[in-house]
């Protein structure tokens, strides 16, 4: 009897546990495609687009990052790569806001200094299945305001004033991911191949 019921429980005990991971693998299948690519880590504002190359040339001085008035530049740090004590921006913390002080002081190749719209961090993709005003959640609007860049960059789309679009103007600088008040943040940085509204799995 013993052995039965320790049998009948493992098997109800499993079945609990299927039950419970059950939402998160629906959830898993119905996230955006581009889950798994934004970009978290952002090279700083003139960095080489060849990443290889911009390894090599950063010297590690770390005067970009006194340099910047948001504070937003970080090092990598001694995690198995070649690219230790890289310079690098994650938006989800803090933003660049393209004042180009980090293009300027850069001694070596790795930052070069470009016009504002000439930069390529990335570029902004939006979820519209979580962004609260493409669901009709209510309105926002705080990416599109913060854009250093205006409505070049990131605009509302024209039949809601509140739905925001990115726009091929987006330079990826990350400002309206760490402005999103959504705490899934459905806007994010992708490679500027990808689609500027994320594409969902059917």
């Amino acid at each position: 009897m013993r052995r039965r019921g320790f049998l009948a429980r493992g098997t109800a005990g499993i079945g609990v546990a299927a039950a419970g991971a059950l939402p998160y693998g629906l959830a898993r299948l119905l996230a955006p495609a581009a889950q798994a690519e934004p970009q978290s880590r952002l090279r700083p504002p003139g960095a080489l687009s060849d990443d290889t190359a911009f390894i090599e040339a950063c010297i590690g001085c770390g005067l970009c990052a006194e340099a910047c008035p948001p504070r937003c530049i970080a090092f990598t740090k001694r995690e198995g790569g070649g690219d230790v004590n890289t310079p690098y921006v994650d938006p989800r913390i803090r933003g660049c806001t393209l004042c180009g002080k980090c293009m300027e002081i850069c001694p070596t190749e790795a930052l070069t200094v470009r016009r504002r719209d000439a930069i390529d961090m990335g570029i902004a993709q939006i979820d519209r299945a979580a962004c609260y005003p493409w669901v009709d959640k209510g309105v926002c609007g705080a990416c599109a305001t913060i854009c250093p860049l205006g409505d070049k960059a990131i605009d509302f789309d024209f039949a809601n004033l509140y739905r925001p679009v990115v726009k091929h103007g987006c330079v990826g600088c990350g400002l309206c991911v760490e402005v999103c008040p959504h705490p899934s943040l459905p806007i994010r940085i992708v490679e500027r191949s990808k689609e500027t509204v994320a594409p969902h799995r059917v």
